[in-house]
């Protein structure tokens, strides 16, 4: 099965149910980023936190479901094994589970702070 083009307002609506899949999951520290004013290869990262290797993967279970749901599949995943940080390549969008050293170490939000935080748009 393969994943459909997208346009932006099925982007948003995509990373909205994520962002809430992420949440259902007690993700914590959600941010979303809008780096398509950035960069080219992609419109938006989400970024979020689990306080432990389990969470971080059952979040990561969640976001997959979700999109598997709207037949949606990622075009990458990686890092889920050891669940520290998992990356989950979207296309549009690319979503970033960490746990909370990993996180810090790496900075993603520091990285691209260039990149708008839209967090509100798509939280609760």
């Amino acid at each position: 099965m393969k994943s459909q083009p997208t346009t932006a307002p099925d982007v948003e609506a995509r990373c909205r149910e994520v962002v809430a899949a992420a949440e259902e999951r007690k993700a914590y520290d959600l941010r979303v980023l809008q780096l398509g004013e950035v960069t080219s290869f992609t419109d938006y990262f989400l970024i979020c936190s689990g306080t432990s290797g389990r969470q971080v993967q059952a979040i990561a279970d969640a976001v997959q479901q979700t999109m598997k749901d709207e037949r949606v599949r990622p075009l990458q995943i990686e890092g889920y094994k050891n669940g520290r940080w998992v990356l989950m390549d979207y296309g549009d969008f690319v979503v970033h589970i960490f746990d909370e050293e990993t996180r810090s170490f790496y900075g993603l939000e520091r990285l691209w702070a260039d990149a708008p935080d839209v967090t509100s748009d798509f939280a609760k």
